[in-house]
């Protein structure tokens, strides 16, 4: 569940990536991954006619119509209000800071880092608190369904074509002046998509390595109920002995990905406040659900000469 404070979080992100966006990276010209790299293709290609917001805003939802029956109604909703609250951010923030005499910061290559990591980290921050900024958030939650590619992985193959696109952009005089300017924004918006997809996971801690919980509680079974139905996770449930007391208990064995411990630290919290509960990083977690084991068995030939 989403609460006020996930909410004024979620908010606090998008504005963040909103002010990192427009005050470092759009001045300077240079094209990133996600709607924000396509608005500001469509923002630059018409010389300034249709503004960031409009097209990202309108790309969000054709996106949302196609990936409504893979997402669900729930990720639709959140991600029609980051996507909302964005697209608004973008847009007063925008008017401001391309109407400047020159950027904020003049060196291209500190202002698209530290673009990158206000984006990055207002991304992040979305995500742990379960929300959406739309975009290529859209694409990475429709492959997480079908593959554990990470999220800042998915959104560089999405965005790559996307900051490519730049070098169409218009311009006066021949192909090899256009190749020496388009060039190097070119590699400049490689470059903050990449510190962008990294920070959000940094911030999200969406990576290979898994989450163990072990649970304790004499309302396991609410417990175990609700990680089911609300985290969509399996339970183990194991019996043991308390030594000291010499009660039988039943354990609770939970596996999850990182970005999902926190709901279950707030299901066990919610049910029982005084619950014993131990979380562990395991390297890898392989099954349904989780990763697949990429091992290369024997061929039978290699087993009867071994």
């Amino acid at each position: 569940m989403t609460g006020a404070k996930d909410y004024i979080l979620i908010v606090f992100g998008l504005c963040l990536y909103a002010l990192g966006f427009t005050a470092f990276i759009l001045p300077h010209e240079i094209v990133i991954g996600g709607l924000s790299g396509v608005g500001t293709l469509v923002y630059f290609g018409t010389h300034g006619l249709i503004p960031v917001a409009v097209t990202q805003y309108a790309c969000n939802l054709i996106l949302l119509s196609i990936a409504f029956k893979i997402v669900g109604k729930t990720f639709v909703l959140r991600t029609i209000f980051g996507a909302t609250v964005l697209s608004l951010a973008i847009g007063l923030m925008e008017g401001f800071f391309m109407s400047l005499e020159h950027p904020i910061i003049t060196d291209i290559s500190m202002s698209g880092i530290l673009g990158a990591i206000l984006c990055g980290t207002g991304v992040g921050i979305v995500f742990v608190h379960n929300g959406s900024s739309g975009g290529t958030d859209i694409v990475a939650a429709m492959v997480s369904k079908v593959s554990n590619v990470s999220i800042g992985r998915t959104m560089i193959y999405t965005d790559m074509l996307i900051v490519m696109c730049s070098i169409f952009l218009p311009f006066d005089g021949p192909f090899e002046d256009r190749l020496e300017v388009r060039v190097p924004l070119i590699v400049y918006g490689l470059v903050v998509t990449f510190i962008v997809a990294y920070m959000t996971d940094l911030i999200i801690n969406t990576n290979r390595q898994a989450t163990q919980f072990i649970i304790f509680s004499s309302k396991w079974e609410e417990i175990a109920d609700r990680v089911n139905k609300e985290a969509q996770r399996g339970v183990t449930v194991l019996d043991g002995l308390g030594w000291y007391s010499k009660h039988e208990v039943k354990i609770l064995m939970v596996w999850c990905r990182k970005i999902e411990s926190v709901t279950i630290f707030r299901i066990v919290k919610s049910i029982d406040e005084n619950a014993f509960i131990t979380q562990a990083n395991v390297n890898g977690v392989y099954g349904k659900g989780f990763d697949t084991m990429k091992v290369r068995l024997k061929k039978k030939k290699e087993i009867a000469h071994s």
